[in-house]
């Protein structure tokens, strides 16, 4: 296990790297684990740090405690503001979200705002039944960032976003799940274990499959990259590998890595 962190206060991104799962922890316990301007600058380059390691297949984010994120400290709003979609909060929302390997937000709590932000910025969102969503630009007569805005929409809908915006009002896991925000709920005290096992098995799962599957369902592949990928599939050795486990009843042994600087 390896662990590092980036100390402002009591306010701070850590990151656990657990066999080939890497966890991104918010912590800010005085402010229900808000994110500052120095935790928003952070979060890009602990990405970039942890990305090249070939070892890591899945990236876990979380908050500490019993709160995701509670969004962005109010104390540094005037900074996101002046800088609109070029803010700091939407960079660390767009690195998140081009993460080449899987990502899952580990929600409990409040997941607000800059919160659901990042949530929605990562592949998948499971969530302890204690969870609450909300996106609150319109109770403080702001403008949600227009990539946020739109990534948002593409997961629930052009109608269920709307509602988000317009209302401003929390809404609990079940609405949440029926609405497309999130992908499973549990007990809290069955979330912990359920995350271990998803992560284990993404980790099983062919790291070729894995990098194409999210590249092409983010529109993030063309044409030539779609080539490109299914060429990797006749060289690679993959497939033989994934076909063989099958016939020989055994774990698949998938030794594809990206390319250093792909």
């Amino acid at each position: 296990m390896t662990r590092e962190g980036v100390d402002v206060s009591d306010a701070e991104l850590t990151v656990e790297v657990n066999g080939p799962v890497a966890t991104v922890v918010i912590h800010n316990p005085a402010r229900r684990n808000a994110m500052t301007a120095a935790m928003w600058r952070q979060l890009p380059e602990l990405l970039d740090r942890l990305e090249p390691d070939p070892d890591i297949r899945a990236l876990v984010l979380t908050g500490s405690g019993d709160a995701f994120c509670a969004g962005a400290d109010l104390g540094d709003l005037a900074e996101l503001l002046d800088a609109g979609d070029a803010s700091i909060a939407v960079a660390a929302e767009e690195r998140l979200a081009g993460f080449s390997k899987p990502t899952v937000a580990v929600i409990r709590g409040a997941c607000v705002g800059g919160g659901c932000q990042l949530a929605v910025a990562c592949d998948l969102r499971i969530v302890a039944d204690d969870a609450r969503f909300g996106v609150p630009p319109a109770r403080l007569g702001l403008v949600y960032p227009a990539p946020t805005t739109r990534r948002l929409a593409r997961l629930v809908g052009p109608s269920a976003a709307k509602h988000l915006l317009f209302t401003a009002e929390l809404i609990d896991t079940e609405r949440a799940l029926r609405i497309g925000l999130v992908d499973e709920v549990l007990p809290g005290d069955r979330l912990g274990a359920r995350v271990d096992d998803l992560t284990a098995t993404i980790a099983q799962r062919s790291p070729l499959s894995v990098a194409a599957a999210k590249e092409i369902v983010d529109d993030r592949a063309g044409p030539a990259r779609v080539a490109w990928w299914h060429r990797k599939v006749a060289t690679s050795g993959e497939a033989r590998e994934g076909v063989a486990a099958i016939a020989e009843r055994r774990p698949p042994r998938f030794a594809w890595r990206p390319p250093a600087g792909d």
